[in-house]
């Protein structure tokens, strides 16, 4: 089998990695790009004593390192909206930190693979995990509407959400109840589910409400590889069904950090 073979069934997943990293699809997939052309020109650079997953992720890991924060430190003033944001949390956040949660929560990656990936001691992993979640705790408040068709699922996301601190504004399980809702009550995040009761589309129902406000949006799905080909717009945060709690915490503080209205305000 080539490497490029057994790379290609993780390559979704490191486009998930990078857009939760970055907060944008169009620069996390930009620096899934770079990754993927620096190892087409140097295949022997490959890390092959490896697995070929946490090979492909710390060859990210490398052009993460190389460009990110000459591009922050450039261009941190400059963009609009979402990107302009992203700049600004990156060029303030602690790096390794948010790496460090979302490697182990978000993408399953061991405290010891994770610490291989950023090039830190397993134990300094752990105490980065802890900064993140530290930093998390400190986070502005949401309202949050949660699209679920399936009962025990909804709860049991309205039950993470609740105890993070957030307010749940309302628990959709069609469409059109979740663009009422969210008409009705406006949200400050939307974790929408991909299929729905009635067969209609958590997709279009996010599509709905984005038409007629702007609000970070969480997606869940069991089949994350079908949304995640690089080739339309897409989701920038995803969670894969079946979930841990430390997966929602971690997507829900990210897709947070992004966003304008939970910027804290300068200090005096």
């Amino acid at each position: 089998m080539s490497l490029g073979q057994q790379l290609a069934p993780h390559l979704p997943f490191l486009r998930r990695y990078a857009r939760a990293l970055t907060g944008s699809q169009s620069q996390g997939d930009k620096y899934v790009r770079a990754t993927l052309e620096a190892i087409v020109a140097a295949p022997d650079q490959f890390p092959r004593e490896v697995d070929p997953r946490l090979g492909l992720y710390r060859m990210f890991q490398g052009i993460w390192n190389s460009t990110n924060y000459d591009e922050v430190e450039g261009h941190a003033e400059a963009g609009e909206g979402n990107e302009a944001v992203a700049r600004a949390r990156l060029a303030k956040m602690t790096p390794l930190s948010r790496q460090a949660l979302l490697l182990t929560a978000m993408e399953g990656f061991t405290p010891e693979d994770a610490g291989y990936l950023i090039e830190v001691d397993t134990t300094e992993v752990d105490q980065l995990v802890a900064e993140a979640l530290s930093e998390i705790e400190q986070q502005t408040r949401a309202r949050v509407l949660i699209i679920e068709d399936e009962p025990m699922i909804a709860m049991d996301i309205e039950t993470i959400v609740r105890d993070l601190g957030h307010e749940v504004t309302g628990v959709a399980v069609t469409r059109d109840e979740a663009v009422a809702l969210a008409m009705d009550d406006r949200p400050g995040l939307v974790l929408a589910d991909i299929q729905l009761a009635d067969d209609s589309s958590g997709i279009d129902a996010v599509k709905d409400i984005l038409a007629e406000l702007q609000v970070p949006v969480i997606f869940i799905t069991a089949f994350p590889e079908r949304l995640l080909t690089g080739e339309r717009p897409e989701p920038t945060f995803l969670i894969t069904k079946p979930f841990q709690r430390s997966t929602v915490k971690a997507a829900i503080s990210q897709a947070l950090f992004f966003d304008q209205s939970t910027i804290p305000a300068p200090v005096a």
